[in-house]
């Protein structure tokens, strides 16, 4: 018996074709390694088997659980199929014939054991029923290679097949430089147009398609259906999406498959006006990665010249398998594009956050101005020197300055001056090498190298030692420097923001600090007002305060009591802003009500740094107190101020918290002028 084929049918579905060779047999069972495998709980792992002998073709049982049932008989030894035998494994059906033109003409001599098969037919395409002019016309795809695996990408198993077969060395080097090309796509449809280049050079097809399963609301592949990324004809026939047959063999089955005779999803297949098979031979691949099945890579013949072959099959295979692992990369590339997008957003928003308009809280006039301030600063690389007292928050104005600069995406680095000895100040700015002083492990960068590119805030500027200050004012000047211990030139692109609460005129008088730093960093001033110095900021800054610590703490609070809030606006808060922050914090912990009260404000009695220098109590006569008026204490409270400041209108105003121009009247008003002359 030259032709025999085994028709496999599961439950209500025609599954594949296989065909018997003499010589070979044919184990059917639910193991991965049997010839037809059976997806059945009720068939063993090795159930049976097909083979020839004494030139006919006998199904034998292997002591299967369930047995195997052949025209409603169990059987117990050796049987001899006839045409038209229906072999029962479970739910599934495999009909015996030798002949395909003649394999579905009446399905009631096909399958004798009389199972209903409304249904099959619609899954390969075709109408269901039992319409003998449809069953007439229809011939059924012929599976005729199967490919689990391929060769390809087993490094071993190509080198030693190679030698032997050139074309299998030809072949991985295509796949080799398919990949790298695969590698480059930057989307499934340019890689599936690459994958389609790549298989239509090294097999003889001439139309295919690169399906893969829809995704669903996830944007996982996980859909059953399948839609076509990219399809090419190289014939005159345009591409003829693959039969849900082949299709749903390949799917299911994970394996690649090549086959005969194929029909498409239209009643008469691949055929043209003339009734012509178009397609001879056809490649079915699944597209794979890790065990789960994407897509599959389905390609075909259409000239009868140009017949595909088993190392078309291995080729495709390999392809398809690339294919998976490629679209995982897409994949993960594109992941990590829209987190890095998400990311970059993120930043901006923060960044926008620290921006002059969103963390400085503030909106007296002196604030007002110190925004105006910052405002003009901030395009210029001139160096900025920041004033005033401890806590009123001037590394947020340098924040500020920094973020609204064009060195925005460029780091801010921060470092306290006061905080560190000359030692580790020296290694904190210019950083050291290996070995440079006991302790150094290891090559540190410093301070101005991390900050490249962007902006470097020293804080407390005026405690710096001579020794720093003249290697600090040298980078400032442009010059390149060494890191402590090492030989290296190191030029750096920094913008310098100093900060300081000293009076820096008076160091420099009383040679504490560098006369040629200090009118390097003097380029730019900003200064920042004590918070007794605007007062209207207080209510504002309080509200921010008790948000913020509502958040952190999960309080509800809902504002201040009446005292409270007098009390807030009372205090001297000789501490600024910091103080205030602290003494906020412990309110929002320690309240008990809905509202913050006085008792839970915990306040001290430090004097302010302006009292401290300027206060009146210490110029009161030591034989008790001296009435005056109001106008005499403000003649002398300002006349001080000024003397304090060697007459700077512009700083005293600033102390006093008034303006220049009600300065100037209070002058004339006093006559201080005259004071000063005399």
């Amino acid at each position: 018996m030259a032709n025999a084929y085994l028709i496999i049918r599961e439950g209500a579905k025609w599954a594949d074709v296989v065909r018997l060779v003499p010589g070979e047999s044919v184990t059917i069972g639910r193991g991965p390694t049997n010839t037809v495998v059976v997806k059945d709980e009720r068939c063993s792992r090795s159930h049976a088997e097909v083979f020839l002998a004494g030139g006919k073709w006998q199904l034998r049982d292997l002591d299967s659980r369930n047995g195997t049932i052949v025209a409603g008989q169990r059987l117990s030894g050796d049987y001899e199929l006839h045409p038209g035998d229906i072999i029962q494994i479970g739910n599934s059906h495999l009909a015996f014939v030798n002949d395909l033109a003649q394999a579905f003409p009446d399905t009631s001599t096909l399958l004798k054991s009389s199972r209903a098969v409304d249904g099959e037919l619609s899954d390969l395409g075709l109408p269901a029923g039992d319409d003998e002019s449809v069953l007439e016309s229809f011939e059924p795809t012929m599976i005729t290679h199967r490919k689990g695996q391929s060769r390809f990408l087993g490094a071993a198993e190509v080198s030693d097949v190679a030698e032997a077969s050139p074309k299998v060395n030809r072949a991985a080097a295509k796949l080799c430089r398919l990949a790298f090309e695969l590698a480059k796509s930057t989307d499934a449809f340019s890689l599936a147009q690459v994958a389609l280049s790549g298989l239509f050079e090294g097999t003889q097809v001439d139309a295919g398609a690169i399906l893969l399963r829809k995704r669903d609301e996830s944007g996982v592949r996980r859909s059953e259906e399948l839609e076509i990324v990219a399809s090419r004809s190289d014939s005159e026939h345009k591409y003829h999406r693959v039969s849900p047959f082949l299709a749903a063999t390949v799917m299911r089955e994970g394996q690649a498959v090549m086959a005969r005779n194929v029909m498409d999803d239209s009643q008469l297949g691949n055929r043209d006006s003339r009734g012509e098979i178009l397609a001879t031979s056809v490649i079915c691949a699944p597209v794979r990665l890790e065990g789960e099945i994407l897509g599959l890579i389905h390609l075909y013949s259409t000239d009868p010249n140009r017949s595909t072959d088993p190392e078309d099959l291995e080729f495709t295979l390999a392809v398809a398998d690339t294919v998976g692992v490629a679209l995982e990369n897409l994949n993960q590339r594109q992941e990590l594009a829209e987190n890095l997008n998400q990311a970059t957003a993120e930043c901006v928003q923060l960044r926008e956050q620290l921006g002059v308009q969103s963390e400085i809280v503030g909106s007296s006039e002196v604030m007002m101005r110190v925004t105006q301030q910052i405002a003009r600063a901030a395009p210029s690389r001139a160096t900025v020197l920041i004033r005033g007292e401890s806590g009123v928050g001037k590394e947020l104005v340098a924040r500020a300055v920094h973020f609204s600069s064009p060195r925005k995406k460029g780091p801010f680095v921060c470092l306290n001056a006061a905080a560190l000895s000359e030692t580790l100040l020296e290694s904190e700015l210019f950083g050291h090498e290996k070995g440079a002083f006991t302790g150094a492990t290891e090559r540190k960068i410093g301070k101005f190298e991390q900050a490249h590119k962007g902006t470097l805030m020293l804080d407390e500027i005026g405690e710096m030692s001579p020794t720093i200050q003249a290697k600090f004012l040298r980078v400032l000047e442009g010059h390149p420097f060494e890191r402590v211990g090492g030989s290296e030139q190191i030029k750096v692109d920094v913008r310098v923001i100093a900060a300081t609460n000293r009076d820096l005129e008076k160091d420099v008088a009383e040679g504490k600090f560098r006369r040629d730093l200090y009118f390097r960093l003097h380029v730019l001033e900003i200064i920042v007002p004590g918070l007794r110095k605007r007062p209207e900021d207080i209510p504002e800054l309080a509200a921010h305060f008790l948000r913020k610590f509502n958040e952190e703490t999960g309080r509800k609070l809902k504002g201040y009591s009446p005292r409270a809030l007098e009390e807030l606006l009372r205090y001297r808060w000789p501490g600024n802003v910091r103080e205030m922050k602290n003494v906020i914090e412990r309110a929002v912990v320690l309240a008990r009500g809905d509202y913050v009260d006085h008792d839970d404000l915990v306040l001290s009695r430090l004097t302010t740094a302006g009292d401290t220098e300027m206060g009146l109590e210490r110029h009161e006569p030591k034989s008790g107190y001296q009435p005056a008026s109001l106008a005499d204490v403000e003649k002398a409270h300002i006349l001080r101020t000024l003397a304090a400041t060697a007459w700077n209108k512009s700083k005293t105003a600033t102390i006093l918290g008034i303006e220049r121009s009600t300065l100037d009247r209070k002058i004339r008003r006093y006559g201080l002028e005259a004071d000063r002359r005399g």
